[in-house]
C-alpha cells in the first residue's frame, strides 16, 4: 500500500516510528510537504501532521479527491479555532473553562477581578499562552501582543501537573507533565501506566471534535478533570505501542480506500 505523510518534518517521533513499522511490512511511505501540488499518483491514505492553512487546503484537495486523510482537514482546523472549541465542549457536556473572545489584546482595559489565563485564539506553535495576575500584568502583555485575537479562560486551580493523554486509534496513553506555569527547575514528563482514570473523558473528547490521534491537557481541580485544551496529531514521544497502533489504524483505512476502487475498477474492465 501507499502511505502519504502530509508534513513538513518527517522525522518527527511518531511519524519516523509508524513509518518505519510500515516500511518494514512492505508497505511504500512517501512524505508530501504542505506547499507541494497534488501528487501525480495519489497515496492510498494521508496522515496529517500539519496545522498551517497550505497543509489544511492540500488536506481538502485530497479528500475532494476522495483520498481519505487521517486527522480530516476539517476536524484539524477547526481545533486550530480555541474559540469554536470551547463552544462545542461546553455543548457537549465536557469540563472545560470558561471563555470569552476579544478581538484584539490590546484593547482589553480595565481592573482584572480574578486571574485569568491569556491564549492566543489562534492554536499554533510559539502562540500565546500566559497567566495574568492583575491588571498591570494584563497591560504589560498587551504591550507585547497588542494586535493578537485572544482568548480569556479562568484560571483552574490545579496540583501544579498536567495530565496529557494521548489517544490513537482508541488507544489511549497518559503522562504527567509539570504545569508550564509552575516556577523553578523543569522536570521530564512522568509516563502513566495502567488505565487512567480519565479515559472515557479522552475518548469522548475524540467523538466530540470528530478526531482519531489527538491529545488532550487536563488539569485536576478539587479531585476533577478540566480539559484546559485539545491538540489534533500532538507531539506525543516515548509512548510504547502509539506507533503500532497509528501503522495498524492507517492500513485499515488505506486497505478501505483499495476496496472501495476494486469494485470501480472492475466495472471499468467491463465496458
Amino acid at each position: 500500500m501507499r502511505i502519504g505523510l502530509l508534513t513538513a518534518n518527517a522525522d518527527h517521533p511518531l511519524l519516523a516510528a509508524t513509518a518505519a513499522l510500515l516500511v518494514e511490512g512492505g508497505h511504500r511511505v512517501e512524505t508530501l510537504s504542505p506547499t507541494a501540488g497534488l501528487p501525480a499518483r495519489l497515496a492510498d491514505v494521508y496522515l496529517l501532521k500539519a496545522r498551517t492553512p497550505a497543509a489544511i487546503r492540500l488536506a481538502r484537495t485530497l479528500e475532494r479527491h476522495g483520498i481519505p486523510v487521517l486527522n480530516s482537514a476539517a476536524a484539524t482546523e477547526f481545533c486550530q479555532d480555541r474559540v469554536d472549541m470551547a463552544r462545542r465542549a461546553v455543548a457537549a457536556g465536557l469540563p472545560f473553562p470558561a471563555t470569552a473572545a476579544w478581538s484584539r489584546l490590546g484593547n482589553l482595559t480595565g481592573p482584572l477581578e480574578r486571574p485569568l489565563v491569556v491564549k492566543s485564539r489562534r492554536s499554533r506553535r510559539d502562540d500565546l499562552v500566559r497567566r495574568v495576575a492583575d491588571a498591570a500584568e494584563l497591560r504589560a502583555l498587551a504591550r507585547l501582543w497588542p494586535d493578537e485575537p485572544v482568548v480569556l479562560q479562568d484560571w483552574v486551580p490545579g496540583t501544579g501537573w498536567d495530565h496529557k493523554l494521548w489517544v490513537v486509534a482508541g488507544q489511549v496513553f497518559a503522562a504527567l507533565r509539570q504545569s508550564e506555569f509552575t516556577s523553578g527547575t523543569r522536570v521530564p514528563d512522568q509516563p502513566l501506566t495502567g488505565s487512567h482514570p480519565w479515559v472515557e473523558l479522552a475518548l469522548r473528547v475524540g467523538e466530540v471534535f470528530g478526531l482519531e490521534v489527538y491529545g488532550v491537557d487536563l488539569l485536576e481541580s478539587e479531585g476533577k478533570p478540566v480539559i484546559i485544551d485539545v491538540n489534533a496529531f500532538p507531539g506525543m514521544r516515548g509512548q510504547d505501542g502509539a506507533a503500532h497502533a497509528l501503522a495498524a489504524r492507517t492500513l485499515e483505512i488505506a486497505q478501505r480506500t483499495l476496496d472501495a476502487q476494486c469494485p470501480r475498477e472492475a466495472m471499468a474492465a467491463r465496458r
